[in-house]
Order: C-alpha cells, then sequence, then structure tokens
C-alpha cells in the first residue's frame, strides 16, 4: 500500500481564473502589438529593440553577452541568434574580451544607435496608447507594485537557479 499521500492541487477559484486569463490575453496582446509597431516601423521584433536599448544604456554601448542575456531575461542561445541578426544589420557587432579569451562584448553601432533613436519616439508613442494612457495614477501604481513583486519572486538570487540567462 502506497503510504505517500498526494496533495489535491490548488485549483485557481473563478475570480483567479478570471484574473490569470485576463493577464494572459493582456500581455500577448501587447506583446503583439509592439511586436507590429517595430516590424512595421524598424524592420525588428519587439526582443530585439530591447537589446539595442539595453546596450545603448550601457557604458560605451557595450555588454559581456552574459550580461545582456541576464539583462533581458533570455537564453544565451537566444541572445546569440539574436545578435547574429542584429550584427547582419549593422546595428551590433561583437567584441572579444581582453581579459576572457571566452568572453564576448556586444557592441552598439553608431547605424544601430540612428536606428534606435529614429525608433524610439513611435516605440513608446505604442506603449503610451496600449498601457499608461488606459490606466489611472493609482492603477498605474498597483500595477507597478504587482508586477515587480511577480518579478522578484521569480527571478532567485541562489547560484542553482534555474534563469534563462543561465541556460
Amino acid at each position: 500500500m502506497n503510504t505517500a499521500s498526494a496533495e489535491e492541487p490548488r485549483w485557481l477559484n473563478d475570480e483567479e481564473q478570471r484574473i490569470w486569463r485576463a493577464y494572459m490575453a493582456a500581455s500577448t496582446l501587447l506583446e503583439d502589438h509592439l511586436d507590429r509597431q517595430l516590424q512595421r516601423d524598424a524592420g525588428m521584433p519587439h526582443m530585439y529593440y530591447g537589446l539595442l536599448v539595453q546596450l545603448e544604456e550601457a557604458p560605451r554601448r557595450r555588454l559581456r553577452m552574459t550580461e545582456l542575456a541576464m539583462k533581458a531575461k533570455i537564453t544565451r542561445s537566444r541572445l546569440s541568434h539574436a545578435i547574429a541578426r542584429l550584427e547582419k544589420n549593422g546595428w551590433v557587432r561583437r567584441e572579444d574580451c581582453p581579459s576572457d579569451k571566452r568572453g564576448q562584448f556586444a557592441v552598439l553601432t553608431d547605424e544601430g544607435y540612428e536606428v534606435l533613436r529614429r525608433t524610439a519616439p513611435g516605440h513608446v508613442a505604442a506603449v503610451r496608447q496600449a498601457l499608461f494612457d488606459r490606466l489611472d495614477p493609482d492603477q498605474l501604481k498597483a500595477l507597478g507594485e504587482a508586477v515587480r513583486i511577480v518579478a522578484e519572486g521569480l527571478q532567485p538570487k541562489d547560484a542553482g537557479a534555474d534563469l534563462p540567462w543561465l541556460r
């Protein structure tokens, strides 16, 4: 006889199910909205735009590939593929790390900076229209607090954590 007791799953109640489904619909539609805007205006997906932004904000417009993967919350393999596409466009270049033979930097080129500069106004307008203009200040504050708590909970600090950029 098996003495191990299986716990019953904590099923979502009706209100939790409604919130979960609304969240999933909103996040999927928002990502699609931003992807379409960036494809139309710059010929790139939202994720690539985010990589260019991370590089633009970094000192000397350069980051170690591992740090860029961490900031973008993506696997190193996905980052490598994205950087290869951005290199092909002339928007990013890779440089070897002088202190670590295996390490590389991703560097935003002048051409990449110019694409980002031209694309940013349309992108921020799309973000405002899709999210910020729809919520009042109290809703924005609550949303900010909620997503911060969720993000912090999903990004544990322990060394053995299974996080995308460690894969």
